[in-house]
C-alpha cells in the first residue's frame, strides 16, 4: 500500500489555463464523451491533495470547489486512502443484499450516532445523492401511506426523473427531459435577499404562504414528505431566514408529514456544524447525505427514525452497488479525519476569513448584492448596479478571470448570478487568502465600484 505523497500547497502556473496537454485531452473528450456532460474548467487533473489540484501541464490550482462539496477532508486524505486501499485488497464487492460485510454496518452506526436527534435510528446506503432522495420519498410514502411530496422554490435534489421533478431550476437540469413524476408540489422558500417586503418579514410570510398552499392546493392529509435543503445549494446557497425551517418542521409534525433534510451538499462539517440543520435545532425525521461522506468515493445514505425507516418491506430498499465496501471504508476514514482534525472548527474559521474579506469587497464593488453562507459554504450574489437585477454576465466573467489565474470557482443560482465557494476544510489559510486576492482582482477587472 503506497502512502499519500503530499503536494506543495501553492499555486503554480507554468502555462496558460487550460494548457496545451489539457487542450489535447479536451479535444479527445469532445470526440468520445456525450455532449450533455459539460465541463466547468477543462484542466485535466493528475494529482490533488489538501487545497490544490495539479494538472497534466504541471499547473497547480487553488481549489475552491472540492468537487462540488465532496472532498471536505481534502483530496487523497491519508485515512481515506489507507482504509480504502486495505479494503480494495481484501474484496471489492459482494453486494450487501447477498453476502453482507461489517463496513456497511459500521457506516450506518456512525451515521445513526452523528446525525441530529437522540432517538433510535436506522440507515440505508446508496450510491448518489439523487438515489438517496428517491429512497427517502419511497420510505416516507411507505410509512405515511400518502403520495404527495412538497419541495421549495430554488431547491435542487438531483438529475433522475423523480429528482428532476423535485428540482426547481429548468435549465440545464430539466429542459427537454420530461414528463416528470407526478404528485410533486412546489411552495415558496424564505429567500431573505429577494423577499419583496424585506428580510425582516421573510421567515413568517414565507412559512405562512407555504403552509397556505399546502392546505389549499394539496391537503396536509395527502402529504407524505416535505423535503428541503437547510441551505439551498444549486439554487444559490440560499440560507432560509431564521424561523422559517422551525415553522415548517412544526407544521409537518402537527400533520403527520415526514420532514426530510436534504444535507447532501451541506453535510459533514461543511457549514461549521456536522449538519446544517443543527443551526436552529432542527431534528429531521429523515436526513439524506452523500458528497462529503466518503472523501470522493461514491456513497450516499438515508438516515432517520427507526419506525419510519423500517416501514419499507424487506427487499424494498437497496441496489447492487449501494454501500460498496471500498466506499464504506473510505467513509470511515473520512469521518475519522473530520473528528481528529476538528473540521467543524476549521470550517468555522474558513467562514470567518471568507465572510470578512467578501464583505469588504461588497463595500467596494456595487455589483455584489449579497454575501451569505456559513462555514466553508459561502456565496456572493451579483446584480446590476443600482438594483437587484441578476447579473449573470458579470458572474461568468469573474469566474472566467479566476480560472485564468489558477483558482477553481463554481457558479450557481436560479438566475445564474451566484459565485459559490466550497474550499476543502483542510485548506491552508495562506491559500485561502491568495484565492480571495484573486477574486478581488477579478472584481476589480470589471471596473465597477461603489464610488
Amino acid at each position: 500500500m503506497s502512502a499519500v505523497t503530499p503536494l506543495p500547497q501553492e499555486r503554480r502556473l507554468v502555462t496558460a489555463i487550460p494548457g496545451p496537454k489539457s487542450q489535447e485531452l479536451q479535444a479527445r473528450k469532445l470526440g468520445a464523451v456525450a455532449a450533455g456532460v459539460g465541463t466547468t474548467l477543462p484542466v485535466y487533473v493528475t494529482r490533488a491533495n489538501g487545497g490544490v489540484l495539479e494538472d497534466v501541464d504541471g499547473n497547480s490550482l487553488i481549489d475552491f470547489g472540492s468537487g462540488i462539496a465532496v472532498t471536505n477532508v481534502g483530496n487523497s486524505a491519508e485515512a481515506v486512502v489507507a482504509k480504502a486501499s486495505e479494503q480494495l485488497a481484501a474484496f471489492t464487492h459482494t453486494c450487501f443484499m447477498v453476502t453482507p460485510y461489517e463496513g456497511y454496518v459500521a457506516v450506518a452506526e456512525q451515521l445513526n450516532e452523528l446525525t441530529p436527534g437522540d432517538h433510535e435510528k436506522r440507515t440505508a446506503l446508496f450510491n448518489s445523492g439523487a438515489e438517496a432522495v428517491e429512497n427517502a420519498v419511497k420510505i416516507a410514502r411507505a410509512y405515511t401511506k400518502r403520495t404527495a411530496v412538497v419541495v421549495f422554490d430554488h431547491g435542487y435534489h438531483g438529475r433522475t426523473n423523480l429528482t428532476m421533478g423535485l428540482t426547481a431550476k429548468n435549465m440545464p437540469y430539466k429542459q427537454g427531459f420530461g414528463p416528470f413524476a407526478p404528485e410533486i408540489y412546489r411552495v415558496p422558500v424564505a429567500y431573505p435577499y429577494r423577499w419583496l417586503t424585506g428580510a425582516e418579514n421573510c421567515a413568517a410570510e414565507a412559512a405562512a404562504q407555504a403552509i397556505d398552499i399546502i392546505n389549499k392546493q394539496i391537503g396536509a392529509e395527502n402529504v407524505a414528505a416535505i423535503i428541503i435543503e437547510p441551505i439551498q445549494g444549486e439554487g444559490g446557497f440560499i440560507e432560509p431566514a431564521k424561523g422559517f425551517l422551525p415553522a415548517i418542521v412544526e407544521y409537518a409534525q402537527a400533520n403527520g408529514i415526514v420532514f426530510v433534510a436534504d444535507e447532501i451538499q451541506t453535510g459533514f462539517c461543511r457549514t461549521g456544524q456536522w449538519f446544517a440543520c443543527e443551526d436552529e435545532g432542527i431534528v429531521p425525521d429523515l436526513i439524506t447525505t452523500a458528497k462529503g461522506i466518503a472523501g470522493g468515493l461514491p456513497l450516499a445514505a438515508v438516515t432517520g427514525r427507526a419506525e419510519i425507516m423500517d416501514a419499507a418491506h424487506a427487499g424494498g430498499l437497496g441496489g447492487t452497488y449501494g454501500g460498496n465496501p471500498v466506499a464504506c471504508a473510505a467513509a470511515l476514514g473520512a469521518i475519522e479525519t473530520m473528528k481528529e482534525q476538528d473540521l467543524v472548527g476549521k470550517a468555522q474559521r474558513i467562514g470567518e476569513v471568507m465572510l470578512g474579506r467578501l464583505r469588504s469587497m461588497q463595500e467596494k464593488f456595487d455589483i455584489i448584492g449579497d454575501v451569505r453562507g456559513r462555514g466553508a459554504m459561502i456565496a456572493v450574489e451579483l446584480v446590476k448596479p443600482g438594483g437587484k437585477e441578476p447579473n449573470a454576465e458579470a458572474t461568468a466573467a469573474i469566474a472566467k478571470a479566476c480560472h485564468a489565474e489558477g483558482l477553481v470557482v463554481l457558479t450557481a443560482g436560479t438566475y445564474g448570478n451566484v459565485l459559490r465557494f466550497l474550499p476543502p476544510l483542510v485548506m491552508p489559510e495562506h491559500l485561502l487568502n491568495e484565492g480571495l486576492d484573486i477574486i478581488e482582482g477579478a472584481f476589480a477587472l470589471q471596473g465597477v465600484t461603489a464610488a
